[in-house]
C-alpha cells in the first residue's frame, strides 16, 4: 500500500472540473456520444445530430440568441478550474466555532469556482447586485493567465498595482465588457442553485434587455419568473434625458421545483377576513367562479356543472332536492359559459363553505367560497392558480410586479448604512426591507442565501433581521472583492479613514465585514430573546497552499531543495485544512475536533469524514502509536461515509515510514490515505 501524494496539478487541488462533469453526464445518458479525442474524452457532433435529428443541431451564424465578441471566451472562463484556495481568518470572524455564515473576501468568479464541490445544488437563494453599466470602471479581474496572481495584483496585494480598463460608451465595448463579466458568473451561480432555488438580479435600464437574453440562455426561458419594477427614488434621478428615472428592476429566475412563500398579509388585507365560523376561525369570501384565462367552459369542461341552492335553508347541493332550488352555473360577465375553480369532488366535500350571492349589476346569482386566514385550513384550487401556502400558520399574498414604498428606497438603504458610520462609498445601497422581501419570498428554515456582490453587507443584515423576526436559522454567504479605497476621493475618504481607525487595509471588503459585525450587534440587541446565529467566518481568496512545480532553468538544484517542502511557507494547518474541505466537497462551516495522539495533533472534520495530521515531523517510531490512535478515534467517531486521512508529505522520516502508515491504516478500514 502506497500513500497517494497530492500535488499542485492533482485533481484534488483544483476546483470542480465542470467540463469533465458535463462529459460524464452526457456519457451516462448517451454512452455512444462520447469518443476519444486528442485531449481525452470528446463529444461526437455527428452522433449528436443522429440522436436529436439534424434539424435541431446548428452552428450557423444566423440563429436566435444574444451574441457578442468574447462570448465563447467568457463561457470557457466559467469552465476553467481554479487553482486557488480560501484561507481562514478566525481573528476577523465572529463566533468562529459555532457560526454557519460566511464572508468571503475575493473575486467572486474564482470564489464561485472554489465553492462548486462544497455547495453545488445547495444554495436556495442567490442575490446579484452587479455593477451597473454606467460607463464607469468596474473592477473584476477576468483573465486566462494566472487568475489568482492577476487578482492579487489588481487588488494591490502584491506588487503590480491596480489595473483597471475604462468602460465608456465611446469605447466600442460598452455592452461587451459587461456581458463578458456577467456570463461566467451567472453560469457558475446556476450550478450552485438547488432545484427549488431562486435567483434575484438587480439591474437598471442600460442592461436590462441584455441581462434577460443572457439569463434566458443560462437559466432557461421557461424558468423566468418576473421582471419586477422597484420604485426606489420617488424624486427621480436626473441622470437621463427627458425622463427622471425613479425605479430599477429585479429580474427573477427560479428552478423547476421552486415554490414561492408569498408575502405576509398587510393589516388592510387581514381586515378582509371579517367572517368567522363556529370555531372562531376567520375567513373571507372569494369567487368560486374562475376569473382570468383560462376561464371558459371549453378550457375546463369538467369544471362546468350546476350548484343548487335552497334559499330557505341557505344550503347548497350538487343535486336538486326541491322544486324551488335555484340552479347556479359558472357564467362569465358577458353571460357566456365559464368554469368553477374547484372540481366536483372538492365542491361536494366543502358544500358548507359555499355562499351564494346576487350580483348587484346583473342580478344573476354567483357562488363564493370561504378562504381561511389560517392557511392550514385550505383547499387547493383545481385550476392550479393557488395562492395558498400549505402548512403555513397564516395565509400569504402573491407579490405584485411593482414594489413601491419608502422602506424600499435607496434613501432607506443609505439611512441604514449611515447608522454604522461607514461613509458614502456605496452610492445606491439596497434597503433592508427590499432584501427581506426577496428573502421572504424564496427561503425558510436553514436555507442558504448567497450574495455575490456583497458591497455594503446589506444582505447579511437582512438575513439576520428576518431570522430574528420569524425565528428561522437561514444562513448567508457573502462575497466581496477587496477593491482598494482611495482616501483622496471625496466619496471614499470616510471609508478609508474608518479602515485606518480599525487598523485594517483600505478596501471595500473591510467595510463589508465591519457593517456585518455592527449590524449583528444591533439586531442581537434589539432581539434579546432570539438565540440565532449572529456570527460569520471570514475566508480570503489566495493561491493554493500546495507549491506548484516551477523549476528555474539556471538553478535546478536550488529549485529541488525549495520543493522538498510541498506547502508554501507561512501557510498554517488551518489554511491547509480549509483547502482540504473545499477539495473534498465539505461545508466550510462543518464542525471540527482536535485530539493529541502520540504527541501529534489530529484534526477530525465532519465526524471523521476527514482526519488530518499536519505535524511537521513523523519519525519511524511514531508510526505505530500514531496509526493506532487514528484507528481508535475513527472507530469512536463512526463516520457515515468513507474517511480520508491526510498527512504532510515532508513530515515522514523516509518512504518506509510513509508506506507503513498507509499499510496499517488500510488494514483497519481507512483506504483513502493522502499526503501533501
Amino acid at each position: 500500500m502506497t500513500m497517494k501524494k497530492i500535488e499542485a496539478a492533482s485533481p484534488e487541488v483544483q476546483s470542480a472540473n465542470l467540463v469533465a462533469d458535463n462529459v460524464a453526464q452526457l456519457m451516462a445518458l448517451f454512452p455512444e456520444l462520447v469518443t476519444e479525442g486528442p485531449k481525452g474524452p470528446a463529444v461526437n457532433l455527428d452522433v449528436l445530430k443522429a440522436l436529436v435529428g439534424d434539424a435541431t443541431v446548428t452552428d450557423a451564424e444566423e440563429k436566435y440568441g444574444l451574441n457578442w465578441h468574447g462570448k465563447r471566451t467568457a463561457r470557457q472562463l466559467a469552465l476553467t478550474p481554479s487553482t486557488g484556495t480560501l484561507r481562514p481568518c478566525s481573528d476577523e470572524s465572529v463566533d468562529w466555532d459555532t457560526t454557519k455564515n460566511l464572508m468571503i473576501e475575493g473575486d467572486n468568479l474564482e470564489v464561485l469556482k472554489l465553492l462548486q464541490k462544497s455547495y453545488a445544488g445547495k444554495v436556495k437563494l442567490a442575490y446579484l447586485d452587479p455593477p451597473y453599466n454606467t460607463g464607469k470602471d468596474f473592477v473584476y479581474p477576468d483573465s486566462f493567465r494566472d487568475s489568482i496572481q492577476n487578482y492579487l495584483e489588481l487588488t494591490g496585494q502584491v506588487e503590480g498595482g491596480r489595473k483597471i480598463s475604462s468602460n465608456t460608451e465611446a469605447s466600442g465595448r460598452f455592452h461587451t465588457d459587461w456581458l463578458n463579466m456577467m456570463l461566467p458568473r451567472l453560469k457558475l451561480t446556476r450550478a450552485l442553485l438547488r432545484r427549488d432555488g431562486v435567483v434575484f438580479i438587480s439591474i437598471d435600464d442600460r442592461e436590462l434587455t441584455n441581462l434577460r437574453m443572457v439569463a434566458n440562455e443560462v437559466f432557461g426561458e421557461e424558468n423566468f419568473v418576473a421582471t419586477v419594477s422597484v420604485v426606489n427614488n420617488m424624486k427621480g434621478r436626473n441622470d437621463k434625458k427627458h425622463v427622471a428615472a425613479c425605479h430599477e428592476y429585479v429580474v427573477i429566475y427560479a428552478g423547476p421545483a421552486f415554490r414561492s412563500n408569498g408575502l405576509p398579509l398587510t393589516d388592510e388585507q387581514k381586515a378582509a377576513f371579517k367572517y368567522a365560523d363556529d370555531k372562531g376561525n376567520k375567513y373571507a369570501l372569494r369567487d368560486l367562479r374562475k376569473r382570468g384565462g383560462p376561464d371558459k367552459r371549453e378550457d375546463r369542461p369538467n369544471m362546468y356543472f350546476p350548484i343548487f341552492w335552497d334559499e330557505k335553508s341557505g344550503s347548497c347541493s350538487l343535486e336538486r332536492k326541491a322544486p324551488t332550488d335555484t340552479e347556479i352555473y359558472p357564467l362569465r360577465g358577458d353571460g357566456s359559459e365559464g368554469c368553477w375553480r374547484w372540481g366536483i369532488d372538492k365542491v361536494k366535500a366543502h358544500l358548507d363553505w359555499l355562499h351564494p350571492k346576487r350580483s348587484s349589476r346583473s342580478g344573476r346569482l354567483d357562488v363564493e367560497h370561504r378562504l381561511y386566514l389560517d392557511a392550514s385550513i385550505a383547499v387547493d384550487d383545481d385550476d392550479g392558480d393557488d395562492e395558498e401556502d400549505e402548512g403555513a400558520i397564516e395565509r400569504t399574498s402573491k407579490p405584485k410586479s411593482v414594489w413601491l414604498g419608502g422602506e424600499l428606497s435607496s434613501d432607506s438603504g443609505k439611512r441604514a448604512l449611515k447608522e454604522f458610520e461607514l461613509g458614502d462609498v456605496f452610492d445606491f445601497p439596497k434597503s433592508i426591507d427590499f432584501l427581506r422581501t426577496c428573502i421572504l419570498l424564496g427561503t425558510s428554515g436553514d436555507d442558504i442565501v448567497m450574495d455575490l456582490f456583497a458591497g455594503s453587507g446589506a444582505t447579511a443584515q437582512a438575513v439576520m433581521q428576518q431570522n430574528a423576526i420569524d425565528s428561522q436559522p437561514r444562513r448567508f454567504i457573502c462575497v466581496q472583492l477587496p477593491e482598494p479605497l482611495d482616501p483622496s476621493d471625496k466619496a471614499q475618504k470616510a471609508g478609508a479613514s474608518l479602515c485606518d481607525k480599525l487598523k485594517k487595509p483600505r478596501n471595500i471588503a473591510e467595510l463589508t465585514k465591519e457593517r456585518i459585525r455592527r449590524a449583528a450587534a444591533k439586531v442581537k440587541a434589539e432581539n434579546p430573546l432570539f438565540g440565532g446565529d449572529f456570527g460569520f467566518r471570514v475566508f480570503k481568496l489566495d493561491s493554493s497552499n500546495i507549491r506548484a512545480w516551477n523549476p528555474a532553468a539556471d538553478g535546478m538544484a536550488q529549485t529541488l531543495l525549495a520543493h522538498a517542502e510541498h506547502l508554501l511557507p507561512g501557510r498554517t494547518d488551518d489554511d491547509v485544512l480549509a483547502e482540504l474541505l473545499l477539495k473534498l466537497g465539505l461545508d466550510l462551516c462543518v464542525p471540527t475536533q482536535a485530539r493529541a495522539v502520540a504527541g501529534k495533533q489530529l484534526r477530525s472534520v465532519a465526524g471523521g469524514v476527514l482526519i488530518a495530521c499536519l505535524d511537521p515531523q513523523i519519525q519511524a517510531s511514531d508510526v505505530e502509536p500514531l496509526a493506532q490512535g487514528i484507528i481508535a478515534w475513527h472507530k469512536e467517531l463512526t463516520p457515515a461515509g468513507d474517511t480520508t486521512c491526510v498527512f504532510r508529505d515532508s513530515a515522514f522520516a523516509d518512504d518506509v515510514a510513509k508506506t507503513n502508515m498507509a499499510a496499517i491504516l488500510e488494514q483497519n478500514g481507512i483506504a483513502n490515505v493522502r499526503s501533501l
